[in-house]
């Protein structure tokens, strides 16, 4: 998620803020099995992935307050010489 934040953070230049992050990121990172059992069709799916999006909105717009200053897999804590 704050690999997408720091994306957002380019916006001015790519127009990709955290609306439009979502829009594209939210089937991959919340795949719905209804979805996938409907065959990708309708108005139903359409909704379903404009669910996702809204939460995967929320999530980047509230990366901080989920989850802190907590590193993420595989990095160290920002000022330990790792990236994050």
């Amino acid at each position: 998620m704050r690999h997408l934040l720091h994306m957002a953070s380019y916006s001015s230049q790519t127009n990709m803020h955290a609306r439009n992050l979502a829009i594209v990121w939210a089937p991959n990172l919340l795949r719905s099995k209804d979805i996938e059992a409907t065959g990708f069709n309708g108005t139903a799916a359409f909704m379903e992935v404009r669910v996702q999006s809204i939460v995967v909105e929320f999530i980047l717009t509230h990366v901080e307050q989920l989850f802190g200053d907590a590193p993420l897999h595989g990095t160290s804590p920002p000022g330990k010489g790792g990236t994050t």
